[in-house]
């Protein structure tokens, strides 16, 4: 199954890509491409994140439920680990942290195996949070990169940080280290699905669809930038226009720039009805946003109704006279 559901998810991406294509050179949808949907994508993206984020947030989390790679604190003469079991908030903010910026949980993600004997072994895999690690920052690195078509004048960091990507010249244009990085760790993603019969049984078609779109948008990046060059001059216009509410795009740019368009509009819109809601989720997970203080404050749910109980004195109190005549002892004569 899994071999279909890529080929559907690949079929889906280049179907988006030729709609884009071909509706850019048709004077009835290009308009369509350019004036609206950048505008539905944001609306889209915003509400469902928004609401996603909100539900998340008022969802009751009474007790703490971290969870550990380390010594809890409890006597003073045991040694915690602050960071893999933190009992305070700033402990659990770096925790958090490193979770975001480095994928500490994934760089001591482990694989089991099964062998002959039968047996299990358990090793390392690094390559997964190599990868992660390198896509996510990579592609940071490219949305604060493309923050230069919607500035004007463009910040002197921004300048800086783009010299700092560019700085192995290759010929012109010089050569992004992220466009390949990203592209590299991208490919080593999508093939580990694949190859990996694990992985590749638990993939459903929605994986498959975030991968090759993500694909599609960066080698339509990639393309415009080092082969069919597009007018960058009108593209910052047309992306000037966008943030004034006054869409408006020349004649002369290029299909292909519309298909890179509609991937990240797609892309946009996707989000919140995908895993890749976790670039909002990470930030609350009761699991990793939590300190864990149960041995020294006591969590009581505030959301449990009330219990009528019977208690032992109660039912004494109701028997007494049989208890008695039983020849039974009673706690209160």
């Amino acid at each position: 199954m899994s071999p279909l559901r890529a080929g559907i998810a690949f079929l889906l991406v280049v179907l988006v890509a030729a709609l884009a294509y071909f509706g850019a050179e048709t004077a009835a949808v290009r308009p369509l491409l350019a004036d609206i949907l950048p505008y539905a994508a944001l609306v889209i993206f915003l509400a469902g994140f928004s609401f996603k984020v909100i539900r998340w947030a008022w969802s009751p989390v009474p007790f703490r439920i971290p969870t550990t790679c380390g010594q809890q604190k409890s006597l003073p003469w045991i040694k915690a680990n602050r960071l893999d079991n933190p009992s305070t908030k700033t402990g659990a903010w770096g925790r958090m942290a490193l979770e975001v910026l480095c994928f500490r949980s994934l760089f001591r993600n482990t694989r089991a195996e099964l062998r002959e004997g039968p047996r299990i072994a358990y090793s390392e895999d690094k390559f997964l949070w190599l990868a992660a690690l390198a896509f996510h920052w990579s592609l940071l690195f490219i949305l604060l990169r493309h923050l230069r078509f919607f500035l004007l004048p463009v910040p002197h960091w921004l300048l800086g940080m783009s010299a700092l990507d560019g700085f192995f010249q290759v010929g012109a244009p010089g050569l992004y280290i992220t466009d390949g990085v990203i592209f590299l760790a991208l490919l080593y993603l999508l093939a580990r699905r694949f190859w990996d019969a694990q992985v590749r049984y638990l993939s459903l078609l929605a994986d498959y669809f975030a991968l090759f779109l993500l694909l599609g948008l960066v080698l339509t990046g990639i393309q415009m930038r080092y082969s069919d060059r597009v007018d960058l001059e009108r593209v910052k216009e047309f992306a000037l226009s966008l943030t004034v509410l006054s869409p408006h795009i020349s004649a002369a740019v290029a299909p292909l720039f519309f298909v890179h368009l509609t991937f990240v509009c797609v892309l946009l819109a996707y989000i919140p009805f995908s895993k890749l809601m976790h670039l909002g989720g990470v930030f609350l997970s009761p699991t990793r946003n939590l300190a864990n203080n149960s041995r020294i404050q006591r969590h009581i749910n505030p959301w449990n109704p009330p219990v009528k109980v019977h208690t032992y004195a109660e039912w004494e109190d109701e028997f007494r006279e049989k208890i008695r005549a039983a020849g039974l002892p009673l706690e209160k004569e």
